[in-house]
């Protein structure tokens, strides 16, 4: 009976990539981590739950899951203290200065992750531009070593998710009703009263998407927390993908990225819970 409906028909190829590059491998994933480990291969055949304990039970990996749970979220925080003014300022600019606003915030989109983070290992080097700068302003008196810190691998991360955050909240700013600004005004309201009860409420259904979406990316971040955080600082990714390919300990692996992809969602899920007032009174 519902074949018979051409409509649905068109949902068939979205649903077929849906399962087999999104539920397929998640659940291979699950069954993975529950797997023994191999002898000869990278996995056994028997099942248990002793990767999950070894995690859960060792405060290595705690201590790791806290750092990626923690640098994410002073990414995410960072870049919304960033992205907000470029995104206001890009929401009021039209031609051609709205053109080139863009493409200043897409330029590092379009750099291969490699190249942009070689490019940071330069600037960021004892003896690089960076260094060198502080030197000559007298802020230090001696090359800081920036290489392989938690500060590079946060600062790399928020200037590549940027524009991550910025365009979803140039739309919201966008779509906010300039009479309702001016109304504000005629009313007596100052310019601070204006943002925080109408422009940042309203902004919001912007801010929140960008906010998850650039948590999870730096979350998951892989290259450049290797590159430029090193064998110094350790997340959980460059432990996954160590366990996965270096080790090629399979089980273990997988055990660890259903870790810390639960801890993402319980992450996402209280952060949705604590601004559910606040999206219901920017949709009102």
């Amino acid at each position: 009976m519902t074949l018979r409906n051409p409509k649905l028909w068109l949902a068939v190829p979205a649903i077929a990539l849906i399962f087999v590059f999104m539920i397929l491998p998640i659940t291979n994933m699950i069954e993975m981590s529950f797997r023994t480990p191999g002898t000869t291969e990278p996995f056994g055949e028997e099942f248990t739950t002793m990767h999950y304990d070894r995690i859960l039970g060792d405060g290595y990996y705690w201590g790791v899951l806290f750092r990626s749970l923690f640098t994410a979220g002073v990414v995410t925080l960072l870049c919304l203290v960033v992205s907000y003014p470029i995104a206001w300022h890009m929401s009021k600019a039209k031609g051609l200065k709205a053109v080139f606003l863009y493409a200043c915030i897409a330029s590092p989109l379009m750099t291969g992750v490699l190249v942009r983070n070689f490019g940071w290992m330069i600037v960021a080097a004892l003896n690089g531009p960076l260094n060198d700068v502080l030197l000559g302003l007298g802020i230090i008196e001696r090359p800081l070593r920036l290489l392989f810190t938690q500060g590079l691998v946060i600062l790399a991360l928020v200037h590549v998710f940027v524009p991550f955050m910025v365009l979803p909240i140039n739309n919201a700013l966008r779509n906010i009703n300039p009479s309702l600004i001016e109304a504000s005004a005629s009313m007596g309201a100052n310019r601070r009263e204006v943002f925080r009860d109408i422009i940042l409420p309203l902004s919001f259904p912007g801010i929140y998407p960008g906010m998850i979406l650039v948590y999870v990316l730096a979350v998951a971040a892989y290259v450049t927390p290797a590159l430029l955080g090193g064998q110094m600082v350790s997340y959980m990714p460059t432990l996954i993908i160590g366990e996965l390919t270096g080790t090629f300990q399979w089980p273990f692996g997988s055990a660890l990225a259903i870790v810390l992809s639960v801890s993402t969602i319980l992450v996402v899920a209280l952060f949705t819970a604590l601004t559910a007032k606040l999206m219901e009174r920017s949709k009102a």
